[in-house]
């Protein structure tokens, strides 16, 4: 992380945690938006975005990301302090 890097944090589901053994599931990160973040967490957990994104880039189709609790986008800005939360999305029949 830079200095001048807004910082957050990004809350992760256990599901996510288990396929990075040792990463914890509220990881501290940087940047100007939502991609930004998901880019700085994969520069420590090699695969991370591989897990979140699709090519494009886009969200994949079974997560959502909230932004301290609002849904958001790839290109969503993120202040100091706000946490970004990874949730599978819930689906069934």
């Amino acid at each position: 992380m830079t200095e001048a890097a807004t910082r957050v944090t990004v809350a992760l589901p256990r599901s996510l945690v288990a396929l990075f053994p040792g990463v914890d599931r509220r990881v501290p990160a940087a940047g100007a938006t939502v991609l930004d973040v998901i880019r700085d967490v994969d520069a420590r957990v090699p695969g991370f975005a591989n897990r979140i994104l699709d090519a494009g880039p886009s969200i994949r189709e079974h997560l959502n990301l909230f932004v301290d609790g609002d849904l958001a986008g790839l290109d969503t800005p993120v202040s100091d302090g706000v946490t970004v939360h990874v949730i599978p999305a819930v689906s069934g029949g």
